[in-house]
């Protein structure tokens, strides 16, 4: 019966090893998600050096692995601010930004995994606010590029510390209050009037001044004519009216002459 139970204890205790040293093992070794990077803590302390991508060692029941996604990820704020000129602004921006690998361990001592909340959402809105008072309303809607420029530079001179790069920034839905967007309706409307007042102006002005240019072409063209008619001329031209008559007359004298039509001596020309 004692020896029965010692071979017993005996393969309980085996057994047992076996098992520690199956979990021991089974729990040196770890595996970080592709896009990712394992930070190490040990008994609470996070380590100086960070685990890439793939099957990764690691001190069984000692040491643990913290992921941290260092993919591009976007953060969408809606942010409040006060224009140059005092117009209240709203407007949606996004933040296309990623973990710089290197520094994924100093983010989580630093901030811990709720950097997007602690770090990136307050510093949108102190930078929308800082830039969008250098300028008015209508200039935010002109100069969006420069302005999305200066918030861009902005946010990566702010995040840059906390290990955080900024890769893109989309400002969208910038809104007004009504009475500006109405004001602004209203320029619009007026300068749309004054433009088709001065297109009318000037069509008129060219009208006018081709029924000047054509005035001018026929005054021209009557002085020609006035400077070719010479006493010649007018004797040549009386000439070819009376050849006309003689060839329409039928040889009867008329018995009744006057007006315009210029004598003919019928004697002479019967002879």
């Amino acid at each position: 019966m004692n020896i029965t139970t010692k071979g017993i204890r005996k393969i309980a205790i085996s057994a047992a090893v076996g098992l520690v040293v199956l979990v021991g093992g089974c729990g040196s070794f770890t595996v970080v998600p592709y896009g990712n990077v394992g930070v190490t803590k040990t008994f609470g302390k996070l380590g100086d050096t960070t685990l890439s991508e793939g099957l990764q060692w690691k001190i069984p029941f000692v040491e643990s692995v913290i992921e941290v996604n260092v993919q591009v990820q976007k953060a969408a704020v809606t942010a409040s601010a006060v224009s140059k000129d005092m117009q209240p602004i709203t407007t949606k921006v996004s933040v296309n930004y990623s973990v710089d690998r290197a520094a994924a361990n100093n983010l989580l001592q630093n901030v811990g995994t709720a950097y997007e909340e602690k770090i990136i959402a307050p510093n949108i809105q102190e930078v929308i606010k800082a830039v969008t008072a250098r300028y008015s309303a209508e200039q935010l809607i002109n100069k969006r590029d420069i302005v999305s420029s200066e918030i861009r530079e902005a946010m990566v001179t702010r995040m840059k510390p906390y290990g955080l790069d900024v890769v893109a920034i989309n400002t969208t839905d910038l809104h007004f209050s009504e009475a500006f967007n109405a004001s602004i309706e209203a320029k619009q409307v007026a300068a749309q009037k004054a433009l088709q007042a001065e297109n009318d102006l000037r069509r008129v002005q060219v009208e006018a001044e081709q029924k000047v240019a054509q005035a001018r072409a026929e005054a021209e063209a009557l002085k020609l004519k006035k400077q070719e008619i010479t006493p010649e001329l007018v004797q040549l031209k009386q000439i070819e009216v009376q050849e006309q008559a003689l060839q329409k007359w039928d040889g009867k004298l008329p018995t009744v002459s006057g007006g315009a039509t210029p004598f003919i001596d019928l004697g002479a020309v019967t002879k």
